[in-house]
């Protein structure tokens, strides 16, 4: 029962815009309030929604396949929601990207931007290109991963100075986040048709220092 509740829940909010990621057990107390309800797609792609008796007695028609896991009660079973949809709940994410530390590793993917290698993320340092000390600001415009012997050789200069290029030039991110929530587990099939799979690449850090 506790693995079935803590499976991953895709919330819309009302205008069906993807806004968060929820616990089964919140999903069914906000289903059971009467401020959700149920998404169901169906084999030709057509969408139903259903309160919580509509949804109980759909669990009863069409119980889960037998490798999903669903909720038992002493007096029925619960397919488990995939997809919520709140029912007075109308804004969406924000559409900047938090400046992090996670989030610079995500931009440049673990790339030192002198040397141009892949390095694991322990190895890498955040660098100001413009030195802070010289009015290099810490910005996404200046701050790019450098891994730990290009950081060395740069030091307190410019690339330009330590005879270092850019692989590019550092821009703020232009994917929209999601939610400012880790995401790391397996993408469900019926949350496919309400994402974009670039909301995924987000996952909140600690600032940069």
């Amino acid at each position: 029962m506790t693995r079935a509740l803590n499976q991953q829940v895709l919330v819309l909010n009302r205008l069906w815009q993807a806004v968060n990621i929820c616990s089964v057990r919140r999903a069914l107390t906000l289903l059971f309030e009467g401020q959700a309800q149920v998404v169901f797609g169906d084999q030709d792609g057509d969408f139903r929604t259903f309160d919580f008796k509509a949804w109980r007695d759909f669990s009863s028609v069409q119980p889960p396949p037998e490798h999903e896991l669903a909720i038992h009660t002493v007096s029925f079973r619960l397919r488990l929601p995939r997809v919520i949809l709140l029912l007075a709940f109308d804004r969406v994410p924000r559409q900047e990207v938090k400046f992090t530390r996670h989030n610079i590793f995500e931009r440049d993917k673990n790339m030192c931007q002198y040397c141009g290698r892949v390095f694991e993320r322990k190895d890498l340092n955040l660098d100001h290109v413009v030195p802070r000390d010289r009015g290099g600001p810490t910005t996404w415009e200046n701050i790019v991963c450098s891994c730990i012997p290009c950081n060395t050789r740069k030091s307190n200069r410019t690339p330009l100075e330590a005879g270092l290029r850019l692989v590019r030039k550092p821009k703020r991110p232009k994917w929209r986040p999601f939610v400012q929530v880790s995401f790391g587990g397996t993408m469900h099939d019926d949350w496919k048709h309400f994402l974009d799979l670039a909301y995924w690449n987000v996952e909140l850090g600690s600032e940069p220092g």
